[in-house]
């Protein structure tokens, strides 16, 4: 794949895919590196989900950057799956089991404490990776 294929990938809704996941990756990222350094003992829970979330968004950001080549379009479904699955998963508990998440993570609440952007997130980035597959590779 040219760079040339790289970028028209990524202009419009791709590129602003990009930077949100960026953006959630740092932030979640900066959030469990403070919460694990200060506080890990009174939600190691809490704060380890936040710091698998700051590890999926960098991984789905990389994948959706790459995402041209087979192997990383693969990386980018995987992570964004998993995503999806998480937020659902620890939104739903983080409500009906509360006492477990007395300390927030970013995806508690179905991301309440991100404007919900991690339940809509993997929705977006799901429906670019059908709308975007990679281009079949010709080998001679």
């Amino acid at each position: 794949m040219s760079i040339t294929q790289t970028r028209a990938r990524m202009t419009g809704i791709g590129r602003v895919l990009v930077i949100v996941y960026a953006v959630m990756a740092l932030a979640a990222t900066g959030r469990s590196f403070v919460q694990i350094v200060r506080r890990f003992d009174e939600a190691p829970v809490a704060y380890s989900l936040s710091a698998a979330a700051a590890v999926v968004y960098i991984v789905a950001t990389l994948g959706l950057i790459l995402a041209g080549r087979r192997g990383w379009y693969t990386v980018a479904w995987v992570a964004i799956v998993f995503e999806l699955a998480g937020v659902l998963v620890v939104g739903t508990l983080s409500i009906v089991l509360p006492e477990l998440f007395q300390h927030d993570s970013v995806w508690s609440v179905f991301g309440r404490g991100y404007l919900f952007i991690p339940l809509v997130l993997p929705i977006f980035g799901i429906w670019w990776l059908i709308t975007h597959r990679p281009a079949e590779e010709v080998t001679p």
